[in-house]
């Protein structure tokens, strides 16, 4: 019995760490369409999105019933109870790549990126999917200095947001209002999809530890 418990538990995870890699080449997929203006692409992203919202339900559904079958408790109950919220969590950054796509697809055949910003987004989107993919890990392994790791990580791409406000607020921005606002909303995304993973990491933390941690620190 309690195998098949703890095979339940094992599953959930796992379940979680494949929607990190869901959402990971969401964002890959969202990031390309963005800088190479690949509508087809970008039309990919936005028909997959449901499989995220998808396996989200599946796993607050096994959630769920562990939680009314089993009476988890301790370490148990902060497994299921954290997998609850980082569902929603990883969910968020799907719909976050989401919204990415449907900028490239909103401005298509024109670019949504002037040439001079194109290669910070580029790197946003670099890190934004190492830290997806790093949060997955974290959920199957629960190993604490990966999990510091994403708070650091995350270090950058707050440093590439920033700095993509600098350069819209030069007084050389000559591509008008338009692109700024697109800009603006596509850096939060990227920036957003960031704070996301960390929270899962630091779910984790919570899971290994019993105390849910401000900035992660092993």
């Amino acid at each position: 019995m309690r195998d098949a418990y703890q095979e339940q538990l094992d599953e959930l995870a796992e379940a979680l760490a494949g929607m990190c890699t869901q959402v990971a080449d969401a964002m890959q997929k969202a990031t390309r369409a963005l800088l190479e203006c690949d509508l087809q692409l970008a039309e990919e992203v936005i028909s997959e999105d449901i499989r995220v919202d998808d396996l989200r339900a599946t796993a607050e559904e096994r959630a769920f019933a562990l939680l009314a079958l089993q009476a988890p408790v301790a370490t148990d109950l902060r497994i299921v109870v954290s997998a609850i919220h980082g569902a929603g969590d990883i969910e968020r950054m799907g719909d976050l790549a989401l919204h990415v796509a449907q900028a490239a697809r909103r401005r298509h055949p024109q670019p949504v990126l002037p040439a001079e910003v194109a290669p910070y987004f580029a790197e946003m989107g670099r890190v934004g999917v190492a830290l997806a993919l790093k949060a997955g890990d974290v959920i199957r392994s629960r190993d604490l200095s990966t999990a510091a790791q994403l708070e650091s990580d995350d270090d950058a791409m707050d440093d590439l947001h920033r700095h993509i406000f600098s350069v819209l607020m030069d007084r050389n921005w000559s591509h008008g209002v338009g692109p700024a606002v697109d800009i603006t909303l596509l850096a939060r995304f990227y920036e957003r999809y960031a704070d996301h993973a960390v929270a899962v990491a630091r779910r984790i933390v919570y899971v290994v530890t019993g105390r849910m941690p401000g900035p992660l620190t092993v």
